[in-house]
């Protein structure tokens, strides 16, 4: 997952946009729209208010979603660990 793409489509509000892919839907958070401290599930670092991020839920599930770091979830997704699991 490296830049949008054509799974990428605009959901909500200005800058909304969404991805469905392999059982998981994603949300980009644009710096703007980040007002919370999050903490990332993939390397257990805060995610700081002003920060760029997804939010990230296996399909139907949407009350397991967390907030992570885009390359924490790449990593993820490309097999070096599950994310359900977090």
């Amino acid at each position: 997952m490296s830049g949008p793409d054509p799974g990428w489509r605009a959901v909500g509000g200005p800058l909304g946009l969404e991805w469905v892919a392999d059982g998981w839907r994603l949300r980009l958070v644009q710096p703007f729209q980040a007002r919370k401290r999050y903490r990332c599930p993939g390397c257990d670092q805060p995610i700081l208010p002003g920060t760029s991020h997804l939010v990230a839920w296996p399909e139907g599930r949407p009350e397991d979603r967390r907030h992570w770091h885009r390359p924490c979830f790449d990593r993820w997704l490309a097999g070096r660990g599950d994310p359900r699991r977090r």
